[in-house]
């Protein structure tokens, strides 16, 4: 993307690869779009795409705190205090409708059609929350248009789609015509990562704390995605950090749409070196070399739960309906035969 329009939009402070995001995200638009904070933004890209970003909260040693995309803490010092004290919990909770309803009904005054892009249900049960406060905005003000989508995907990858809505809602789709394109879209959003140890899963209840010692004492690191409900699903189990980051650029030569006209993102919790080596190996990529990548820290919302050292790969690619497991292939059927 062109450079020259990059410089115009930058926040102060913005990274180059943020700024290359370019004019066509920004421009007037008759949409309201709104998000949140679990889509891991890098610096000044929410803001770049005036985008609204509703906060998820957590509760760490020091009690509550709002997820603010590292505003007013530091991401080295997070992870870092994760990787110290290894069996401290950290929780997260929900939006609750109440919220949803406070910024659904302000945005229902200003009168924009609006569009909420939201954590995938496979996560968090947060977009069921969204879905009762817009159907209570729409009850008490029933010509306003809201959608509440599940964008069926995690961190970056609610980025990147994020990024592209806006520019469609730039190219003039309406509200109803967004939540169809959008719809359709996320399956094409792609993401794996690893893990550099189970000690938050095993912390968190998620896996018992007996398989995350063997994990460790084996050096086994996993490749993990996102299924079509959005949940997390393991694609592999490697015998160490190598392997399973080399695994991760092998889904990206098989799944990448080859078109380096959109970004892709790196994310890491607080695992750099990783994630320069990820995008090293991307840009040897065929018609990769200059993409653009946008960089970011995950917020301790997902990095609670995955811990340090994780680090992620996420683009667009192929479409991820096509590679539907055996079962989920066995259940399609059942639903069509019922209908």
């Amino acid at each position: 993307m062109a450079q020259d329009l990059s410089d115009q939009l930058a926040p102060a402070g913005a990274p180059v690869d943020v700024r290359s995001v370019g004019r066509a995200y920004h421009q007037k638009r008759q949409v309201k779009i709104i998000v949140d904070s679990t889509a891991d933004y890098a610096p000044g890209v929410a803001e770049q795409l005036g985008v609204e970003v509703i906060p998820f909260t957590y509760v760490g040693p020091d009690g509550e705190h709002v997820d603010d995309l590292w505003a007013t803490s530091d991401p080295h010092e997070f992870y870092e205090g994760m990787r110290k004290n290894p069996h401290v919990r950290y929780t997260t909770s929900a939006v609750t409708p109440g919220r949803y309803l406070e910024v659904f009904e302000r945005a229902a005054e200003e009168g924009l059609p609006t569009i909420y892009m939201g954590l995938t249900a496979g996560l968090s049960s947060s977009i069921y929350a969204a879905e009762q406060a817009a159907q209570m905005v729409r009850d008490s003000h029933p010509d306003f248009e809201i959608y509440v989508l599940d964008t069926r995907c995690d961190s970056a990858a609610g980025e990147l789609l994020a990024i592209e809505v806006v520019r469609q809602a730039s190219n003039g789709l309406s509200a109803e015509e967004l939540y169809a394109w959008a719809s359709d879209a996320r399956y094409f959003v792609q993401g794996y990562f690893t893990l550099d140890s189970f000690d938050a899963l095993a912390a968190g209840g998620r896996i018992p704390p007996a398989a995350a010692n063997v994990g460790g004492k084996l050096d086994i690191k996993p490749e993990l995605s996102y299924d079509l409900n959005g949940a997390l699903t393991l694609r592999g189990m490697c015998r160490g950090r190598k392997k399973a980051l080399r695994a991760i650029i092998q889904d990206f030569r098989e799944n990448y749409a080859h078109d380096s006209s959109l970004p892709l993102a790196i994310v890491s919790t607080d695992a750099e070196k990783d994630a320069d080596w990820l995008e090293r190996e991307v840009r040897k990529e065929k018609g990769c070399e200059d993409v653009t990548v946008i960089r970011s820290q995950v917020s301790p919302i997902l990095g609670s739960h995955v811990g340090p050292g994780m680090v992620a790969l996420v683009f667009w690619g192929t479409d991820r309906r096509e590679k539907v497991s055996l079962t989920d292939r066995i259940a399609r059927k059942v639903k069509k035969g019922a209908q």
